[in-house]
C-alpha cells in the first residue's frame, strides 16, 4: 500500500501523487497539526503558522508559493532538517508531491530567493521566541537577522482556519492577476 487517507477522505498515493489529489482543506488541516521541529517546542507551532508568517514576509506576487512552500508536509510530515538531508529516497517521494502541489495550484517549482529568504527569517525568529535557549549554533542562520514581532503560538483550529482562508483569498487573487494579464 502506497496511499494514506486523508482528513477529507482523499486516498493520496504518496508514490503517484496528482493534482487531483491535493485538496485545499486537507493542506489546512494536516499542516495545523504538525508541530515545527518535531514538537520540541516551547508550546505546540504548527507549519501552518510558520506558512502563515513566511507568507507575510514575501511581495504580494509570491504570497502563494510561499505559503504552500512546506505544502508536502500535508501529506509526509515535517523532518527535521538534518534527517531530511541524509534521506535521498525521502526527498525524491517529497519532489514528486511538490510538483503535483505546483501543478494543483499553477506555481513554478522553483521557489523565489525571497520566499527561501522569508523561509530563513521565519526560521531565526522560531529559534529565538520557541526554542529552548542553547548555545549550539545553526549554520543555515548565519546573517539572518529574527524579525523584530514575536511569534505567539495559534491554537490548532485558529491555524487551520486562517491558513485555509489564506490559500483561498491567495487563489482567487492569482486568477484575477492572471485574467488581467
Amino acid at each position: 500500500m502506497t496511499w494514506i487517507l486523508t482528513q477529507s477522505g482523499q486516498q493520496f498515493d504518496l508514490l503517484r501523487p496528482t493534482a487531483s489529489m491535493i485538496k485545499p482543506v486537507d493542506i489546512a488541516h494536516a499542516l495545523s497539526r504538525l508541530c515545527r521541529f518535531n514538537g520540541h517546542t516551547q508550546a505546540h507551532y504548527s507549519v501552518a503558522q510558520h506558512s502563515l508568517i513566511v507568507a507575510s514576509l514575501v511581495p504580494a506576487e509570491h504570497q502563494l508559493v510561499a505559503l504552500l512552500h512546506d505544502a508536502t508536509e500535508a501529506y509526509i510530515g515535517d523532518m527535521t532538517r538534518p534527517l531530511k538531508a541524509v534521506l535521498p529516497e525521502y526527498q525524491y517521494v517529497e519532489h514528486q508531491i511538490w510538483l503535483a502541489v505546483c501543478d494543483r495550484f499553477d506555481i513554478q517549482p522553483d521557489l523565489p530567493a525571497c520566499v527561501k529568504q522569508a523561509d530563513m527569517v521565519a526560521l531565526a525568529t522560531e529559534r529565538r521566541d520557541l526554542m529552548p535557549e542553547h548555545p549550539g549554533v545553526w549554520d543555515c542562520l548565519a546573517g539572518i537577522q529574527p524579525m523584530q514581532e514575536v511569534i505567539v503560538p495559534l491554537p490548532t483550529e485558529y491555524a487551520s482556519a486562517a491558513f485555509f482562508s489564506q490559500l483561498m483569498a491567495l487563489m482567487q487573487s492569482n486568477h484575477r492577476r492572471r485574467c488581467a494579464a
